[in-house]
């Protein structure tokens, strides 16, 4: 299908906001706005206040179905406070996830160099199917998942420009131990060498987090790379389903977190549940929980209308009240 929709000038698209029913106040103060963030994004922040109606698909089953109409008492304010919300809200989440990935490198460090200076080249700190060569669907060899990680480390070392890996580069030929190749490493690099690792290595890195068994540390891993990665981005995160979901503990294996699993708890996996989980790994580095006071604090003045609420990011809000998210005394 071709496209045809025609360029609109920034007055133009306050006036189709405002035909669709949106308040948009004062046209001037509207435009600034669309010229800050763009019709896209701020679209994006009002997609909760539209209309929309039940309608039955080819099979009778009852769906909604989201109209371009908004609800009455919809103010442009409501998408403006809502940008404000969620760029405080990824500002926590880059300050959380960049403490954790630090310390998730350092235990990575710890836990593998005492093994050897050089154990993630060899085979011994890992399960076989990180470490022996695959093939293709049409049975051609392909590299091992160790050496596709290898790989890429390299091109990582190669593009630095730290002093360090200088150092590395022109002594040794550009080979590093582990405990100086982790402060290079990016969170996905992380994420994947931690899943290679065999089970003792990675439940001794998870159990310094508190966390029981690697196939929970290893979910949790891959959302705080994907959070990170739509806070980096600028991207949306309050109201965002998790795509890349962090799974909840079973029974009391981790009591802090034993919420998630109650029967009220909502079923879609909210940005609530990372927080809550980055909450958790945290407490092992800051006791006082300073962090997660300050997100309950933000997470309370949530700007909630009669349209939405902070349940939209996945939580009950008596959950606020939880040890979670209250500070040590």
């Amino acid at each position: 299908m071709e496209y045809v929709k025609p360029w609109l000038s920034i007055q133009d698209q306050v006036d189709g906001l405002a035909r669709r029913g949106l308040d948009v106040g004062d046209a001037g103060a509207a435009g600034v706005l669309l010229r800050e963030v763009g019709y896209y994004r701020l679209t994006g922040y009002l997609y909760p206040f539209r209309e929309s109606e039940p309608v039955l698909d080819d099979r009778g089953r009852e769906r909604v179905r989201v109209l371009d109409s908004y609800k009455s008492r919809t103010h442009l304010d409501d998408a403006r406070d809502l940008i404000d919300f969620d760029r405080d809200l990824r500002l926590l989440v880059l300050e959380g996830v960049e403490r954790i990935e630090v310390a998730l490198r350092t235990q990575l460090a710890s836990s593998l160099g005492k093994l050897s200076a050089f154990a993630h080249e060899g085979s011994s700190a890992f399960v076989p199917t990180f470490t022996q060569p695959r093939t293709d669907g049409d049975g051609k060899p392909l590299p091992s998942r160790q050496e596709v990680w290898l790989e890429r480390v390299r091109e990582r070392q190669a593009d630095s420009d730290e002093a360090f890996v200088t150092h590395f580069r022109v002594k040794y030929d550009g080979r590093m131990p582990i405990w100086a190749l982790t402060e290079i490493l990016e969170l996905g690099q992380v994420a994947r060498l931690y899943m290679g690792l065999r089970n003792d290595i990675a439940t001794e890195m998870a159990a310094a987090f508190g966390v029981p068994t690697k196939q929970l540390m290893q979910s949790w891993i891959a959302t705080l790379n994907y959070v990170r990665n739509i806070a980096a981005h600028h991207a949306r995160l309050f109201n965002r389903k998790l795509v890349i979901a962090p799974k909840r503990p079973k029974g009391g294996a981790v009591p802090l977190l034993a919420h998630l699993t109650r029967q009220e708890a909502p079923k879609q996996f909210g940005t609530y549940n990372a927080l809550a989980m980055m909450a958790y790994l945290l407490e092992t580095l800051d006791p006082s929980r300073q962090w997660s006071v300050r997100v309950a604090a933000l997470l309370r003045a949530f700007p909630s209308t009669e349209h939405l609420s902070v349940e939209s990011m996945g939580l009950v809000p008596d959950w606020l009240e939880l040890d979670l998210w209250n500070a040590r005394t």
